[in-house]
Parts: structure tokens; sequence; C-alpha cells
């Protein structure tokens, strides 16, 4: 992975991220699937200009759906929970 903005997708905003980033200065991001910490870690630093002390990622299943008698499956992803020594990250700051 060379660009940054290819390993970083976009932000994951639910319940339980926004709850992780009020007590854990925590932030949660869909990443690349070949992506790993090391990659996700200088993204974020550089993109954001934060420092970041933790990276834990997770490969998340896609769910499999039916519509009538027809059966698909949602695309495989990635998640990254990046958590921060100090500072926050402005698009996290609106949700």
């Amino acid at each position: 992975m060379k660009d940054l903005y290819q390993v970083i997708k976009g932000p994951l905003i639910t319940e339980k991220s926004t709850m992780q980033k009020e007590t854990s200065n925590a932030y949660a991001f869909i990443v690349d699937r070949r992506a790993n910490k090391a990659e996700i870690k200088e993204a974020v630093e550089k993109i954001f200009k934060v420092k970041v002390a933790k990276v834990r990622t997770q490969n998340v299943r896609g769910k499999v759906k039916r519509f009538r008698q027809y059966q698909t499956r949602r695309p495989h992803w990635k998640k990254a929970v990046v958590t921060l020594k100090e500072g926050t990250i402005e698009i996290f700051e609106g949700a």
C-alpha cells in the first residue's frame, strides 16, 4: 500500500464507535483489506496530524442477504479501531 488515502476508506460511525470515542478516545475506520496495522497507523497520523497509541483490526465477514428466491452476499471488509494518545479527529465532531 503506497497511497495513504487508499488505506483508509472512511469513518465508521455507529453507536458503539461513538461511545468508544467519548470514553476511550478511540476512533473506528473502514480500511483496505490488505492494509496492516503499521500502514493504518502511519495513514491516520499523517492525514489527521495526531499521535496514535494503539491500532486494533478486525476482518468483518459480509452478511448473506436474501430477496425472494435469490441469495447474495455483501462484501467482506476490514475495520480498524485507532486509539489516540491525545487530541481529537475533527471528522467525528459533528457525529
